[in-house]
């Protein structure tokens, strides 16, 4: 049998891994880290955060995998984006319930940028509510929707990233797309808020 990692399907590193061969997770990390770290970032777009929460995935992988609870044939990949995914979910959700916005959140920066630099004081303000006002809708939306719209609008992804970042087909991203828009038309009409100056 062919004993290169490098070559090895990742189902068989993960059982390498397990029967402790610690050479084949280094394998797995490097065969993966690129990929969840962009993904991770796509959503966060913070390189601090994206940093913790990818460390995070990885130990969470490990101790699973340590523990032989790791039952998803053939599908690594996708199971690691599923752990970041949830990890993400949990850092929005501490965030959310913390109620704190940071002067260099994306909010905070909207003052700074370059294009808003001519509009007058009241423009600008408009402006920045409208963001803030569509920002917690977009907060408030199911956690599948809010990452494909958070992908494709603030991280300009195509939907065939968009579906590989996420384990699903492109069918599924565009659904959660239109539904998200949908969702957020609606709170937007229930809340009376413009969203758009």
């Amino acid at each position: 049998m062919n004993h290169n990692p490098a070559t090895l399907p990742d189902e068989s590193l993960v059982a390498e891994y397990a029967a402790g061969n610690n050479n084949a997770f280094d394998t797995l990390l490097k065969r993966h880290q690129s990929r969840v770290f962009s993904f991770i970032y796509s959503i966060v777009r913070d390189s601090d955060i994206a940093d913790d929460i990818f460390q995070e995935t990885f130990v969470k992988a490990i101790v699973t995998i340590k523990q032989g609870r790791y039952n998803e044939s053939g599908k690594f990949g996708a199971w690691l984006s599923r752990i970041a995914h949830n990890l993400i979910i949990d850092y929005y959700r501490q965030n959310k319930s913390e109620n704190t916005v940071s002067a260099d959140s994306g909010e905070g920066l909207l003052l700074n940028k370059k294009e808003l630099s001519e509009g007058t004081v009241e423009d600008i303000l408009v402006t920045d509510q409208i963001h803030t006002d569509v920002r917690r809708l977009v907060d408030a939306l199911p956690a599948a929707q809010k990452e494909v719209l958070e992908m494709r609008y603030y991280r300009d992804m195509s939907f065939k990233e968009i579906a590989d970042a996420t384990g699903v087909s492109i069918n599924t991203a565009l659904g959660r797309m239109r539904y998200a828009i949908l969702n957020l038309r609606r709170m937007a009409e229930v809340h009376g808020i413009a969203l758009t100056a």
